[in-house]
């Protein structure tokens, strides 16, 4: 897809600032169309991972559902309902429109009850996200080894239900690099390096995709 003024803008400066990340533009580029497809027919991302994957998943998460970098006004239909709520005209006021995202793993009392109750362990991600995605909806996972099985089991519940998998992984990309609708395979020979390189990453596509639906500067 063409990238606007302001996404190219946006695009551009990660390189600028870490043009070791280079080696993923076409990747980084196929998962933005991804994500704005997504979101434009109202699907929803769901993010997942472990450890310090997991902090950027519900990172994630936080970026798109509310205000990032740009104004998210409601629109003026749903601002007219809720003047007839309680508080609805502070709540017209200062509610933000956002982009459907949901972290997995949150919910902890189904989380415990999944790996107490299943023999198959490390189910938790698949089970939750089977109940959850629709035909359309994407799965953002994130393993810097590419191998977290966790991981690899929601991938494979992705696309069971016709949803597209993305992977954010390290150089060799692992087994979700051959599972994967598209796998960005970030640079770096440690555990702590590649997460580094993860950040910007997803912060730039974070930022690409609001600035396609919300053009004006906070």
């Amino acid at each position: 897809m063409d990238l606007s003024p302001i996404e190219q803008e946006i695009f551009d400066e990660l390189f600028f600032r870490r043009p070791d990340l280079k080696v993923c533009v076409d990747d980084i580029l196929k998962t933005h169309e991804i994500l704005v497809n997504c979101f434009e027919k109202g699907g929803t991302l769901f993010t997942c991972g472990n450890g310090g994957s997991n902090a950027d998943a519900l990172h994630i998460a936080g970026e798109l559902v509310k205000s990032f970098e740009r104004k998210r006004p409601i629109n003026k239909v749903f601002r007219e309902k809720l003047s007839n709520e309680y508080a609805g005209e502070e709540l017209g006021k200062y509610l933000e429109a956002g982009l459907r995202a949901l972290p997995l793993g949150m919910n902890s009392a189904l989380k415990t009850a999944i790996e107490n109750d299943c023999p198959l362990r490390d189910i938790a991600f698949a089970q939750e996200l089977s109940v959850l995605i629709r035909p359309g909806d994407v799965l953002l996972a994130i393993s810097t080894s590419g191998n977290a099985k966790n991981c690899l089991y929601a991938i494979s519940v992705a696309k069971a239900n016709n949803g597209i998998a993305v992977g954010l992984t390290g150089p060799s990309g692992g087994l979700m690099d051959q599972y994967c609708h598209v796998c960005i395979k970030t640079p770096g020979n440690s555990t702590k390096v590649i997460q580094e390189g993860h950040q910007p990453i997803w912060h730039t596509l974070c930022a690409m995709v609001e600035s396609h639906f919300f053009s004006e500067k906070r």
